[in-house]
């Protein structure tokens, strides 16, 4: 086959190796822009990896200062002037919380659409999506959950992560490493974090438990009893406790988590250590959160569940 080259005055024949030389560039120069393109692709995802953080803060400052409250305020969308008159702010920061603003859209959790304002000109209003719808009302909200998990003191803990694969094991947990405490010695001398625990517990048992009953009841089906073991103040229980009359719950908590644990329920309350003995039941019914070693834990329940 033969090659030829265009010019202005028309067409040239190329030689053999003419041919194969200008094909050998043209295969050179597409290889060096697919390398450009897979070291852009992969600077980008090293882009996601490190600022990822800014996401998760900028939903913190968004509960913080109770924007999605100020948003359903409004009926489910609000300008940017309406979500000032809402929140405490100071005047200097608004074109801040245009910026904040702008960062909780494009990740999803307020949509953002033009608005033709009463005086003639052109403003965003910002609505509730359904991620955000969670944060939002009475029934269903995960906004105490999601304020305990990023919490400095769960936070502080995995920038300090390379010290902790350093230390031998046994060693401390990460957070005892960064707060000086393991979380429940340090819940027991904080009533501040006990109360902001206790809510996000709540909050992730009622939305969770929510589905559970709904998706999975059959489970229930055929039980008598059950006990909840380090069921905290029972929101998981007296979830089955409604949805299943038939069935006689209990939580077993420790003594200071029980003489906090509401009164007039159909929950039955047991003081004790589910590492020494748990209460017999057909069923035991066990919640693991990320907070928890959960690995250490089943280590040591499985043994006392067993002898029952």
């Amino acid at each position: 086959m033969e090659t030829y080259c265009t010019h202005e005055g028309g067409y040239n024949k190329l030689s053999k190796t003419e041919a194969r030389t200008m094909a050998l560039s043209k295969e050179q120069h597409s290889s060096s822009a697919d390398q450009q393109a897979v070291r852009l692709d992969a600077q980008v995802q090293l882009w996601h990896h490190t600022f990822g953080y800014v996401k998760s803060m900028a939903l913190k400052t968004a509960l913080d200062l109770h924007i999605p409250d100020a948003i359903h305020q409004h009926g489910g969308s609000a300008t940017l002037p309406q979500i000032v008159t809402e929140v405490t702010l100071h005047p200097s920061k608004i074109p801040c919380l245009r910026r904040l603003m702008r960062v909780l859209t494009v990740t999803g959790v307020f949509s953002v659409q033009h608005h033709s304002a009463d005086g003639g000109g052109d403003e965003l209003l910002y609505g509730l999506t359904p991620a955000s719808r969670l944060l939002v009302g009475s029934a269903l909200n995960v906004s105490p959950f999601l304020t305990l998990m990023l919490d400095t003191l769960f936070v502080s803990p995995f920038l300090g992560l390379r010290e902790w694969f350093q230390h031998e094991m046994p060693n401390p947990s990460p957070f005892k490493m960064a707060n000086g405490r393991d979380l429940w010695d340090l819940n027991d001398h904080d009533a501040s974090l006990g109360k902001l625990f206790d809510r996000g517990m709540v909050a992730d048992s009622d939305f969770i438990m929510d589905i559970v009953v709904r998706e999975c009841g059959n489970v229930f089906q055929g039980i008598s009893s059950l006990v909840d073991v380090a069921g905290g103040l029972g929101g998981a229980t007296q979830a089955i406790a409604k949805a299943f009359p038939h069935v006689e719950c209990s939580v077993l908590e420790l003594s200071r988590v029980v003489a906090r644990a509401p009164t007039g329920t159909d929950v039955k309350y047991i003081a004790g250590d589910m590492f020494e003995s748990i209460p017999a039941a057909n069923a035991v019914f066990l919640k693991v959160h990320g907070h928890t070693t959960a690995g250490s834990c089943m280590t040591g329940v499985m043994p006392t569940v067993s002898r029952f």
